[in-house]
């Protein structure tokens, strides 16, 4: 697509869309690698959350935008040799590509300086400390914390207050966010931690590091493909990177002629489209949407596309909250036209819908479409049912 000065609401959607992988078709078949691997190139990473009232948030991405798949698969990519994914702080804790890491060395070498709170204060206080987690990890890794703490606080009574959880788990942490170490596999939602030369491919390793703007430029490049059309705040989201570092390497890529300035009727921001960005004619999906996927995981971006004000109440109090605990918007066609509260009732082997609520303006197909939606995300799920507690807003819904 050629350079555009202006694009309508409408266009600056369809690229969203598109660029998201949300116009591409789904898998005819068992999704493979090869499907894996052509979402991830769309989403740029999947960010992982610890809330498991659906199932972890890392494999929802996936599921809407190839429906049901084996999510040994994206267990294989992230945690199995050879290693496609690992995991690192991208836009929050997140599963990225491997041939990302060496573009977020940068943010390694910065972790004494912005490692949050008490993981910093831990290598301040206590470098020599810190040091045997490191060496106790490439000695006897893979291993958790917990299992860190249980080793070295049995060994003798010498062990000290510096062995127990909370300090072993703030030098892992700190280790991790400096690319000291890595996750090598998860037990459950647990991180074992290894060394990076026992994880990460070997030319990922020897791949030489880029200086810091460099990098910074490719990560821009980077959240541009993967959103298609985005402000400057949009972009910097993605990947989180500082304001200032933003600003300046965003000016150098527009002048470079990789970035494309445009505008966006209705956006109050300029804008900026990545030239290789696809506008399709129409997006014609269907797809409940987690909470933490990048199509709405920035809500004022969500906001301006789509005209769907988005808050996740997780933190709100029960009797406080408008549509629900862990809320997933429903895409169908090109808007944003449900919401739905849900919970995986794993006793009782039902997906439940706590509460459902169509937009204004939302289609009568739209309870149609959004119970074959959850109907398949329940057999994925494992689950053999799905049961309605708040469907009386969404029109008509299969006997």
């Amino acid at each position: 697509m050629g350079a555009i000065q202006a694009l309508s609401g409408v266009q600056a959607r369809r690229i969203a869309l598109s660029a998201q992988g949300f116009g591409d078709p789904r898998p005819a078949g068992v999704a493979d690698m090869r499907s894996l691997r052509r979402v991830v190139g769309r989403t740029g990473l999947f960010q992982i959350d610890s809330v498991n009232v659906l199932t972890r948030a890392h494999y929802l991405p996936l599921f809407s935008r190839l429906g049901p798949y084996p999510v040994e698969l994206l267990n294989r990519a992230a945690y199995s040799a050879p290693r496609r994914l690992f995991e690192y702080w991208g836009h929050e804790a997140s599963l990225l590509p491997v041939h990302v890491q060496p573009l977020l060395r940068w943010r390694m070498a910065d972790a004494e300086a912005v490692a949050w709170g008490n993981m910093a204060q831990v290598f301040r206080d206590r470098p020599e400390f810190v040091a045997q987690v490191r060496a106790d990890v490439a000695a006897q890794g893979p291993i958790s914390a917990g299992q860190m703490q249980d080793r070295h606080g049995g060994r003798t009574r010498k062990a000290g207050p510096w062995w127990d959880w909370s300090h072993v788990k703030l030098a892992l942490e700190y280790l991790f966010w400096a690319g000291e170490v890595t996750t090598a596999a998860r037990r459950g939602f647990e991180r074992m931690y290894d060394i990076p030369e026992r994880v990460l491919p070997a030319q990922v390793l020897a791949t030489p590091t880029p200086d810091r703007d460099q990098a910074q430029r490719e990560l821009l490049m980077l959240a541009a493909r993967s959103c298609g059309v985005a402000t400057a705040r949009d972009l910097r989201d993605y990947y989180r990177l500082p304001a200032a570092d933003a600003k300046a390497r965003l000016a150098e890529l527009v002048e470079d002629g990789a970035l494309l300035p445009v505008t966006v009727q209705g956006w109050r921001q300029p804008a900026y489209l990545h030239p290789q960005a696809k506008l399709p004619r129409k997006v014609d999906a269907r797809a409940l949407v987690a909470p933490f996927d990048p199509l709405v995981w920035e809500r004022e971006r969500t906001e301006r596309i789509f005209g769907f004000r988005y808050r996740i109440e997780i933190y709100v109090p029960a009797h406080l909250r408008v549509h629900g605990y862990y809320v997933l918007p429903f895409l169908l066609g090109e808007d944003l036209v449900a919401r739905v509260d849900l919970k995986a009732d794993r006793q009782a082997g039902v997906l439940r819908v706590q509460s459902a609520h169509a937009e204004p303006g939302a289609p009568q197909r739209t309870g149609r479409e959004l119970a074959a939606e959850l109907e398949s995300m329940a057999g994925w799920l494992g689950l053999s049912a799905v049961s309605w507690a708040g469907a009386a807003q969404l029109g008509p819904l299969p006997s």
